[in-house]
């Protein structure tokens, strides 16, 4: 947990009494290893079905599934101990109606043992949103651009600008009023941000929005320059730790074809014999 954190049992709940205290640390995870080093650092840490574009090469997150994202909540389960997990509800398993979505909302609950889900969608989702938190399900929201929707918003744009203002202050209100305890502003324009933030009563985290967000999040192979297909001018390059591997990477092989690796320190010798 960060060093500013406020709540000490991960839960939705304390996670909104953040809002407007100390911002709110969150970054995405899919394996063990990488839960365990961000948990120590951050307040949320989410399973993204941005996995499917980071560890899968698929083009967009379209693809996942409800098994990949069980697979990875599981993984990065083992790995956090401190934050509060949120893992996302993939492309096609909550839209079809508000049982659907609980149905398999508890199951990501139950077999990944995170804290809440989050799904994309702002007054359209709000009855389901509002049906998942009434049966125990903490949600947290994602408006703005969502990624699931690619393909009928025409592409990765940039949000709230002209007429799209309004529909997205309201549907920051819908989220809220269904009982979101907290929601993601992604590519959001910076003014529009900030006055979702200002109105609303839970915390906003945003990716490409505002500095003045109640957190922030990032997808954390961005962040250490390990995802390279491509970069959106909201992430910062913290690393460049795929320029790394790749030095290593020909630094091994280079040895390995001259035979200089492995040496006599990492091979095994027969005992000798008495």
């Amino acid at each position: 947990m960060s060093a500013n954190s406020k709540f000490k049992t991960p839960s939705g709940h304390a996670l909104k009494a953040q809002k407007g205290q100390d911002p709110i640390v969150c970054l995405t995870a899919y394996t063990t290893p990488m839960a365990r080093l961000v948990d120590k650092h951050c307040d949320v840490v989410l399973v993204g079905d941005s996995v499917g574009m980071v560890l899968h090469g698929f083009e967009s997150t379209l693809s996942v599934t409800m098994e990949m994202m069980i697979l990875h909540g599981q993984a990065v389960r083992r790995g956090v101990e401190q934050a509060l997990l949120v893992v996302d509800m993939p492309f096609g398993s909550y839209e079809h109606n508000k049982e659907q979505a609980f149905e398999n909302a508890a199951r990501l609950m139950r077999e990944t043992g995170c804290e809440a889900v989050k799904l994309e969608g702002g007054a359209h989702m709000a009855e389901t949103i509002a049906y998942l938190t009434q049966r125990g399900i903490p949600v947290m929201g994602h408006i703005g651009l969502t990624p699931q929707s690619v393909k009928a918003m025409g592409g990765y744009s940039v949000q709230g600008r002209g007429d799209d203002h309004q529909r997205i202050l309201e549907d920051a209100k819908a989220v809220q009023d269904a009982g979101a305890f907290a929601i993601v502003l992604e590519m959001v324009t910076e003014p529009l941000a900030n006055e979702i933030t200002a109105l609303l009563e839970i915390p906003t985290i945003g990716i490409g929005a505002s500095v003045q967000c109640d957190g922030q999040i990032l997808v954390v192979d961005d962040l250490l320059g390990l995802f390279s297909s491509f970069k959106p001018k909201f992430v910062k390059r913290y690393a460049e730790l795929a320029d790394q591997a790749d030095d290593a990477i020909a630094h091994y092989a280079k040895e390995v074809r001259a035979r200089t690796f492995p040496t006599l320190d990492h091979v095994y010798q027969a005992k000798k014999k008495s």
